[in-house]
């Protein structure tokens, strides 16, 4: 227990006087630490505010495509119905991370004879599920119905309808009107116990908002193929296609200009860093004369470079926050959530910057002669 006490109280002096030495090169030469430290936080600082607005820009944009519908669909094979339990099926796969919405379809006629499409649904899911449709109010009660606007066109809106399908009539009470653009403007809506207590047919369809990334939902399909062997799974491919598209032309700006500024603040540094094993050759011939081996000149000029990268970094990550949520406000009108997790990356990354700078003035190191320095040649 002593000896390691003794070991203890030994080690203190010298990590005590590598520090001080640290301190001391760094205050000497404080125009070339603050321009290589300069260009370390600027580097950090935009990559900082690049990363954070492309994480924080792809959670938002993902939130955006999902409002536009289904990005997988599960359909019947023809001449074949879904499992009784596929709904469930597909939700159990999902778990909290998705959508899941049944749809069943017939097509009825009015009481003047009109042909029109009777779509049976869950109405909560689908609010959740096509955010983006333009609704006037959603049906709440049995029998209520939410009319397209094509079919408003042979379907009364303001009273009271009938509809008639394979001799069986049902009796509905619009609620609402329904705009899309697309197919549902031709079509009536109603709650599916209604759709199945009056039409018999059971849902062909569920349409899915599958939460993550191009390949995760890729995986996704893949899984939902596996649990329902018997059913056709397949992505939407404008919704997936259009929003791979988006983040990789956003990915790709990012990744070119970080490349580019980290690039710039390599150079930077290298010539500060070369800068300053000449100002400082004459004490690195006095440490090798005093007993220092070319290791430790090269150790402690490496960890002078770490410590110049770890301190730029930090620096860098807090200004990068900043203007993250700045160019989020002016730009987008929308706050940018800081993302911590980013830290670890840009700290890493700036050590990693500064020892590669560091190489080429750390072989440097190896050609100092002592005798010839000191003697002043």
């Amino acid at each position: 227990m002593s000896q390691q006490v003794a070991r203890r109280r030994a080690t203190v002096p010298h990590i005590s006087m590598f520090l001080r030495m640290l301190v001391r090169a760094a205050v000497r030469r404080r125009g070339r630490a603050a321009s290589a430290l300069l260009a370390m936080v600027v580097a950090a600082a935009a990559a900082t505010a690049m990363l954070n607005l492309y994480v924080d820009v792809q959670a938002k944009l993902r939130g955006e495509f999902r409002k536009y519908g289904a990005n997988v669909v599960v359909v019947a094979r023809e001449g074949k119905d879904l499992p009784e339990d596929a709904l469930s099926t597909v939700r159990s796969v999902l778990g909290h991370a998705g959508v899941a919405v049944p749809f069943a379809y017939a097509v009825a006629r009015t009481a003047d004879g009109h042909s029109v499409v009777v779509v049976g649904t869950d109405f909560a899911q689908v609010q959740s599920l096509d955010d983006w449709w333009s609704v006037t109010d959603w049906p709440k009660t049995a029998h209520d119905a939410l009319i397209g606007r094509a079919a408003g066109v042979i379907i009364s809106s303001a009273k009271p309808f009938d509809l008639n399908f394979r001799g069986r009539a049902l009796r509905l009470s619009p609620v609402g009107t329904l705009q899309t653009g697309a197919d549902e403007d031709s079509r009536v809506y109603i709650s599916l116990a209604d759709f199945t207590e009056w039409a018999h047919v059971p849902y062909s369809t569920i349409e899915i908002s599958a939460v993550g990334s191009a390949p995760e939902v890729r995986a996704t399909v893949q899984r939902l193929a596996q649990a329902l062997p018997d059913a056709d799974v397949r992505p939407v491919r404008q919704v997936m296609e259009g929003e791979a598209r988006v983040l990789g032309k956003m990915r790709s700006t990012l990744l070119v200009a970080a490349v580019l500024i980290i690039l710039t603040a390599a150079l930077c540094v290298l010539a500060t860093l070369t800068g300053w094993i000449s100002d400082r050759r004459r004490d690195f011939a006095l440490m090798k004369a005093l007993g220092a081996s070319g290791r430790m000149l090269q150790g402690f000029f490496a960890v002078e470079a770490a410590a110049l990268g770890a301190v730029g970094s930090s620096l860098g990550f807090v200004i990068g926050i900043g203007v993250a949520i700045w160019i989020g406000r002016a730009n987008f009108h929308a706050p940018v959530t800081p993302r911590v997790a980013v830290f670890p990356l840009i700290f890493a990354g700036g050590i990693a910057i500064a020892l590669v700078a560091a190489i080429l003035p750390i072989s440097r190191l190896r050609r100092v002669q002592p005798a010839n320095i000191l003697r002043g040649e």
